[in-house]
């Protein structure tokens, strides 16, 4: 087991045709907190400087900054810098997981608190409607009585096989229908797809956003999404808890995974949203970069 430190830079950049006399801003750019993964600092730069500032948790428990810049200004630019410690996972191998059908079952009954909260991720959602062509491609993994963590796994080495990555098929509100017909997206959309999947047969599943390792190690192979925000998905596995998934490339995230923020879909963590008043029309160009500030290290240095 290791612990790799990194510095995650992440600029947003807004260019706008005429001034804007007012802009409120929320913020998902603030790294989690996990048994895996700590913060060693973290900070949030707004040119120009907001009038109103401040944090607050939101209702998955995600840090949400927001602020609001009351000067006119052509040019809003919001770079967040972070200092992360990842461990990265032990060599005890896959979890062990119930049946599928047992963990539909279950969640399906009146049970203890701890179940509770991974029911939450069982509905609907904004950019995530579970439907019966989501069911039917899920069911080619979900045999009867195979764990949990085994289906999934075949589940996201399925989606890895069938869809072509592909930055400008999709934009945030491409149907997941249009992406079933057509087979290409990006890190986004077959996050969406494997939730939709997995809810559609009944079981739990969040979108996480977070970073990628934008240089891999030496002999490794770039991961995809390295040079933007990224996503991937969690499902609960009773007896395990949240197990992440990453469709994209096709790996259970370790110690090159850095989490931002969950939550049902895309819609609950965007990394920045807002409203203006003014401005017309503008480009936005974001840029994130993810390096190692040391060698690996043995946890406790």
């Amino acid at each position: 087991m290791t612990l790799i430190r990194y510095h995650v830079l992440h600029e947003t950049r807004y260019v706008y045709a005429h001034p804007v006399s007012l802009s409120r801003q929320l913020l998902h750019l603030t790294p989690r907190e996990t048994p895996r993964q700590h913060t060693l600092n973290h900070h949030i730069t707004v040119d120009p400087a907001p009038a109103e500032r401040g944090t607050r948790r939101d209702y998955f428990g995600n840090l949400l900054e927001h602020f609001a810049v009351g000067s006119a200004h052509e040019e809003l630019v919001v770079v967040a810098e972070s200092t992360i410690e990842v461990t990265g996972q032990d060599e005890a191998g896959p979890p062990v997981s119930p049946a599928w059908e047992f963990v539909r079952d279950r969640l399906r009954q009146v049970g203890p608190a701890p179940l509770l909260e991974p029911s939450q991720y069982l509905y609907a959602s904004p950019h995530v409607e579970p439907m019966a062509a989501l069911a039917r491609y899920a069911r080619l993994d979900f045999h009867r009585g195979r764990p949990l963590f085994e289906s999934a796994s075949a589940l996201m080495e399925r989606i890895h096989r069938d869809f072509e990555f592909d930055p400008e098929a999709t934009t945030v509100s491409t149907p997941l229908e249009t992406l079933l017909r057509e087979k290409r997206g990006v890190c986004q959309d077959f996050a969406h797809l494997m939730i939709g999947s997995l809810r559609s047969l009944g079981l739990p599943a969040r979108y996480v956003s977070g970073y990628l390792l934008t240089l891999p190690p030496p002999g490794q192979p770039r991961l995809v999404g390295a040079d933007a925000s990224h996503a991937w998905v969690s499902v609960f596995c009773p007896g395990a808890g949240w197990v992440d998934f990453d469709p994209t490339n096709c790996v259970q995230p370790d110690d090159q995974h850095i989490t931002v923020a969950w939550g049902r879909d895309f819609s609950d963590v965007t990394p920045m949203r807002g409203v203006i008043l003014g401005g017309g029309e503008h480009t936005v160009d974001v840029s994130v970069t993810v390096t190692p500030d040391d060698e690996p290290m043995a946890p406790g240095t």
